[in-house]
């Protein structure tokens, strides 16, 4: 089985190859290829990740490449964790928001937006070379703002699915709080990309979520930062995401007085590539962790098995909704719990969706058809649309002002600015 993984260069990949590594009787590589233009980042991790499958006894081997169309050649499936402008970019989407009042975020508001029209048309080329490379080859998409992207793969008909760290990270939280193995706890999550709720926490069938929330509910609200009031009374674990929605003015004032979560993710960066450069080191550095993007691995782990093992496990993925949720159209992707074979994903039924949340769901699926069609066709008034229509934004002043520093900030991204 051959993986390559599209910005293998990014200081998480020793992650990735540690959770690859660790579960290689889930999922049985023969080759791994990273692949990122920057030849120098990608050096330092791929020398890493050959020590951490040595030193773990993984008989496979890892190379890498600036070539794409090399690296993807005879892949079975093509994980993608890029970032197009890098952390500069991201600062730059985490800042400029915040001049017009607006949350500062690399996947949601104006910030997203931005992300998503430099990242769509990338990785929409990257996907028609794996389809004329390999076109049997599975697409997992970890590349925010993961919802957009994924929906672009899919009304383009390439075979993707999206994967994201949150209900899995949730999934171990509570089972080390509840003091049972992960694979125990079984969540009904769902809502959109980066916009979900726990609804319910099943062991051995058994709804523990109100248990949950009256003995560990100070801790989980303190994890999100949100008030413990609130969790009891939507009786449900929001994403920490829904932050930015829940409490915008409060995100908004203290974004304005303190460095940029790019700015910080830079800086740890920095170090551990520097780390990564040291010939002795075989492991994952503690300090990877205060990087971000807990368990990835595993979920990446899990769902690559899953397709191409034709497993038929329920695994929580970005899908076509395809009526799951009644009230959106069927190629909105939604994040819920699905069926995973070789086919791909399927949604299992879900019990109808509040009117407090389905509202919410509505508005920024509606948000992102519109942002999608901004960049694939490009325009000023395309990004307008998106950005008036985000509950996030929703006025004219706000729109126009946020429209312009877009452009402005990302032009040598944009091929029609």
């Amino acid at each position: 089985m051959k993986l390559a993984v599209v910005g293998g260069g990014s200081t998480y990949t020793p992650e990735l190859v540690d959770g690859f590594a660790r579960l290689r009787d889930v999922l049985p590589l023969k080759e791994l290829v990273l692949i990122d233009p920057a030849v120098d980042r990608l050096e330092r991790v791929g020398g890493l990740a050959r020590r951490i499958f040595a030193k773990q006894g993984h008989p496979g081997t890892i190379s890498w490449t600036h070539d794409l169309d090399a690296g993807i050649d005879g892949a079975d499936a093509v994980l993608l964790q890029l970032r197009i402008g890098g952390q500069a970019a991201r600062d730059q989407d985490e800042t400029w928001p915040l001049e017009c009042g607006c949350v500062g975020q690399e996947t949601t508001g104006a910030g997203g937006l931005a992300k998503a029209l430099r990242t769509v048309p990338v990785v929409l080329d990257i996907a028609e070379r794996v389809r004329r490379r390999n076109p049997d080859a599975w697409i997992v998409d970890f590349t925010n703002p993961v919802g957009i992207v994924t929906r672009a793969l899919l009304t383009h008909g390439h075979k993707a699915v999206g994967l994201c760290n949150v209900a899995i990270g949730f999934q171990r939280r509570f089972a080390k709080l509840l003091g049972v193995s992960p694979d125990q706890v079984e969540l009904e999550h769902i809502g959109l990309n980066h916009l979900t709720w726990e609804r319910s926490v099943r062991v051995a069938g058994e709804d523990v979520l109100p248990a949950l929330l009256a003995e560990h509910g100070d801790a989980i609200a303190a994890d999100l930062r949100l008030p413990r009031p609130l969790l009891d009374r939507l009786g449900t674990v929001p994403s920490y995401y829904l932050r930015y929605y829940y409490q915008h003015d409060a995100v908004v004032r203290e974004l304005h007085g303190k460095p940029s979560r790019a700015a910080e993710v830079a800086a740890i960066e920095q170090r551990l590539l520097t780390l990564y450069q040291d010939p002795a080191l075989d492991e994952k550095p503690e300090l990877l962790a205060r990087r971000g993007g807990a368990f990835y691995s595993e979920a990446a782990v899990a769902l690559t098995s899953s397709l191409l093992g034709d497993t038929g496990d329920t695994q929580i993925v970005n899908a076509l909704n395809n009526g799951t949720l009644s009230f959106l159209p069927d190629d909105a992707v939604i994040e819920v719990p699905a069926t995973v074979d070789a086919t791909g994903p399927t949604p299992l039924p879900v019990r109808p969706l509040e009117p407090l949340y389905a509202g919410l769901v509505a508005n920024v699926t509606a948000y992102e058809h519109l942002a999608l069609e901004a960049a694939l066709k490009g325009g000023r008034d395309r990004v307008f649309s998106a950005l008036l229509s985000h509950p996030l934004i929703g006025q004219i002043d706000y729109a126009d002002r946020l429209t312009d520093e877009l452009i402005a900030h990302n032009r040598e991204h944009l091929t029609w600015a």
